[in-house]
């Protein structure tokens, strides 16, 4: 157990107390460690939760349109294009990519532009192809970017128009279907940093 003393001078090296290093913990000690538990308190408090709610009518009526899969879905998976930050990317380019690989479709079923809009990819209805192995009982919902500029060095390139996006285009998921369990990121079934941030400790996987 730390002595008076020890706790006076960590609280100094903390910038909570500017008194005397005398062992006494008198009111100017303890004022410091009720400013510094204070400090913890809010640390220890986790972030809030993006607004989402600005694009959460667009997004009810993106998947309103969208013919419910009839197969159990009970995970949302989540990935990013890997392109340079700032780069636009359209649902229409990676469609060109995934059929010049030989798929009948784009892998996706949900993509984020830059600007937070979300449009549709492969219909819920079909299996997608985004996750060798979990693509059965899976969606797949992609960001654009996830890639610093130098076009190689991973990085979480989401705006805040996509970070809002993303929470409300998963959490519409999760509501449609009441099976869904968890919201993964790619990285967690293969060895690769899409989608370039660590789903289980951002917002997205505080919404199960």
């Amino acid at each position: 157990m730390a002595t008076s003393q020890e706790v006076q001078e960590r609280l100094r090296a903390l910038g909570y107390y500017n008194g005397k290093i005398d062992g006494d913990l008198g009111p100017a000690s303890r004022t410091a460690i009720v400013e510094a538990l204070k400090g913890v308190a809010a640390v220890a408090q986790p972030a809030p939760l993006p607004d989402y709610s600005a694009v959460s009518d667009s997004i009810k009526t993106l998947l309103s349109k969208q013919p419910k899969a009839s197969r159990l879905i009970n995970e949302i998976i989540v990935h990013c294009t890997a392109t340079p930050e700032g780069r636009a990317v359209s649902v229409d380019t990676i469609r060109g990519w995934h059929k010049a690989q030989g798929w009948k479709d784009i892998g996706y079923h949900y993509v984020v532009l830059l600007d937070g809009t979300v449009q549709a990819g492969r219909p819920e209805a079909e299996i997608g192809s985004h996750v060798a192995g979990h693509n059965t009982g899976t969606l797949g919902v992609v960001y654009v970017g996830g890639v610093a500029a130098d076009g190689k060095t991973p990085k979480d390139t989401r705006t805040p128009a996509q970070k809002a996006a993303l929470l409300a285009i998963v959490n519409g998921l999760i509501a449609k279907y009441p099976a869904v369990k968890k919201v993964t990121g790619h990285n967690q079934y293969a060895a690769k940093a899409c989608p370039s941030f660590d789903v289980r400790k951002d917002a997205l996987g505080q919404l199960i």
